[in-house]
């Protein structure tokens, strides 16, 4: 398990990396007509959206 410390303006700006990237997933899952591709672009949003969580979740550091 990796463990992270950091403040809270780096979290808010991880999460809202993190909700970027997650935006774009979605659009271009909806956009692939390439079922493997469909399905690797899937599995990432799913890592991103738990890393998401155990952002929001982290407590900030000093």
């Amino acid at each position: 398990m990796l463990q992270i410390q950091l403040n809270e303006e780096e979290r808010l700006t991880l999460q809202n990396l993190l909700d970027s990237c997650l935006s774009d997933l979605r659009m271009e899952i909806s956009h692939t007509d390439n079922f493997r591709f469909k399905e690797m672009l899937r599995n990432r949003k799913e890592v991103l959206c738990k890393i998401k969580n155990a952002v929001a979740s982290v407590p900030v550091a000093d």
